[in-house]
This record gives C-alpha cells, sequence and structure tokens, in this order.
C-alpha cells in the first residue's frame, strides 16, 4: 500500500492493485492484473516501492507522476509444494506502472536472479536498493531456500541494463530480516530467523540477530568531498520544512560541475518488517537557485513541498545529491 500524490492509497494484493478514496471508501480505478503467473503477496513474498517523487518540473501540484515498482514472490503453487518439501525457483520479475498516466500498463523487467522475501530501499540518489532473501521456496518457518546474498538495483533507465549486482554480503537474511536508509547514507541490515525459535546451530540459515552496514556506491572513496555535498545547515525555523514555501541549505563540495544538477531529496526514515517499509517515501524539492559562496561554499534555494499527499507531515532525512541517476 502507498499513498499516491493524489491523496488516495494504491493497494496491491497478490497480482491485483487498485487506486482507493480512503476518505469516502471508493474504489478510483481499477487497475490491470500484473501479467505473469508469479504471485507477490505473504507468504510467496514479493516487495514494492513507490518510486521518488520528482517535484523539480514546473508544475509541482497536478499530474504529479507516481509510478509504482513490484519485485520478486514465487509461481503459482509454491506454497503447497513448499509444504511438501519442494522448494521451486521464486519470480525474477519487476513490474513497474505509472498509476498516474491515463491509460496505466505494466512494464515487465527480468532481475539477474530469481528473489523472494526482499527488502527495497529507496535511496538518495534514486535507485531502488533490492537486499535480502531466498530464490526458492516460500516466507515463514522453514520453507525458504538458498538465500540470496546479492544486492542489485535499478539503475540505468536503459531496458534490459537496468540492474547492477553489487558485492555479496556473508549472512544469509532471509524471514524476520530489515534493512533501512539511515542519515550517513548507509543502508543498515540486521536480523533473520526462519525458524518457529531461535536456533543458532540451523545449516544453512541459523538465527541471525546481528547488524551490517552496506555502503551504495555513492559513498566509494572515488566520490569523496569533491562530488559528494556536505550540508552545512539548513535555513527554516526549528529545522521545519514549510509547504507551500521556501527555504535555503548552506552546502560544501569540493567540485560543483553546472553541467549536473545539484539534488535536494527529502527521504522518510521508514521502519520495515516482512519485505516492505511501512512509510518509505522519496520526495526531490525543485532547486530555484544556486550561490556560490567561497571556492567550495555554496547556497541552493529550494522549494517545500505543497501539500501532505505529496510529503505527510513527519520526520525526514535530507540529503543534497550532486545529481539524480546519472
Amino acid at each position: 500500500m502507498h499513498l499516491l500524490t493524489d491523496g488516495n492509497l494504491f493497494i496491491f494484493a497478490n497480482k491485483h492493485s487498485i487506486s482507493l478514496d480512503y476518505t469516502q471508501n471508493r474504489v478510483v480505478k481499477e487497475f490491470s492484473v500484473i501479467p505473469g503467473e508469479d504471485s507477490r503477496t505473504y507468504p510467496i513474498t514479493g516487495s514494492s516501492v513507490m518510486l521518488p517523487i520528482r517535484l523539480t518540473g514546473g508544475n509541482q501540484t497536478e499530474n504529479l507522476e507516481a509510478e509504482i515498482l513490484v519485485c520478486g514472490g514465487t509461481p503459482k503453487g509454491s506454497y503447497t509444494k513448499a509444504e511438501r518439501g519442494e522448494y521451486i525457483s521464486a519470480s525474477r520479475t519487476c513490474g513497474r506502472i505509472k498509476v498516474t498516466d491515463p491509460n496505466p500498463k505494466w512494464a515487465m523487467e527480468e532481475m539477474p536472479m530469481p528473489r523472494m522475501m526482499s527488502d527495497m530501499v529507496l535511496l538518495p540518489t534514486g535507485d531502488v536498493l533490492l537486499i535480502n532473501g531466498a530464490s526458492n521456496g516460500k516466507a515463514g518457518w522453514e520453507d525458504g531456500r538458498n538465500p540470496v546474498i546479492y544486492r542489485t538495483y535499478p539503475s540505468d533507465p536503459v531496458p534490459g541494463q537496468r540492474f547492477w549486482v553489487l558485492n555479496a554480503s556473508r549472512t544469509p537474511r532471509m524471514y524476520h530480516c530489515g534493512a533501512v536508509l539511515v542519515a550517513d547514507g548507509r543502508v543498515i541490515v540486521g536480523g533473520s530467523n526462519p525458524h518457529r525459535v531461535y536456533n543458532f546451530t540451523a545449516d544453512p540459515c541459523p538465527t541471525e540477530l546481528g547488524l551490517e552496514a552496506f555502503s551504495p556506491p555513492y559513498l566509494a572513496a572515488r566520490d569523496s568531498y569533491l562530488l559528494r555535498p556536505s550540508i552545512i545547515s539548513i535555513e527554516t525555523p526549528l529545522n521545519v520544512v514549510p509547504y507551500r514555501g521556501s527555504f535555503g541549505i548552506s552546502l560544501m563540495l569540493g567540485q560543483y560541475r553546472r553541467s549536473r544538477a545539484i539534488e535536494a531529496v527529502m527521504m522518510v526514515a521508514s521502519f520495515n518488517t516482512h519485505s516492505f517499509s511501512m512509510n518509505q517515501r522519496a520526495v526531490a524539492l525543485k532547486v530555484t537557485s544556486v550561490v556560490q559562496l567561497s571556492l567550495v561554499a555554496y547556497k541552493i534555494e529550494v522549494n517545500g513541498p505543497q501539500t501532505t499527499a505529496i510529503a505527510p507531515p513527519g520526520y525526514y532525512m535530507l540529503f543534497v545529491c550532486p545529481c539524480w541517476n546519472s
């Protein structure tokens, strides 16, 4: 379930999805069924995100694009087969749908490997990190097999080249694990217990209570202070971002390239369970001006979000990126 930019809810179950006006308890629109035979809902668990909302264009209130990405799951019959000890391969597919289009249609792509029970984490660069999960079986007690310890995320917009396979973890993360973005740009990954009780000696997937910190590529040493902005101050009372107002951000950046836009991105500090981050949201704000204050210091002026449907009230992390998906 995701809150859309028009204030309605996108609700997805198994293979079907709707837009719901929850204030009137009215179905606004029923979307087409996601193609294929794969199911996506627990215990044949996929995951989903609403891709970042971009306020960088001229219109910041009406006709804002809202796009949903659903990845993973398992084929029909996986549940009953897993109960009998037959663990079939998970789904390789992802579906994207722009629900704000006049005639929304699913666009399907394949991941580099099958995946279910994965977590999907929005990153400030606009990418999506897919992490954790299994490649066979189903969610629940003892029924997942072959943990996926690769990390992939959609990056390149060219169809068929969107996924990168990143460094693998050494720790299987199956049922009851989680992943969240934190303020320094890393992703904290923790937990895993596919057993009815704690079992620290199970093979191959023992109960895991430890945490790991994953550093996405934008934290690489080559993108040090020269290319990675550092926020100095936010010029808004009590660090509260105003609706329908503007505010300033002072930052340091060793090498500013005017050919690459500076982006200010608000990210919800989400909470995660069972392969879904309940309030995950990314909003790229409109930067109206960039002023150089010194050799490495700059000030940008930014427009806040227009409505609570775009950015519900609450706590956000603020990132400044030298570009978006480039």
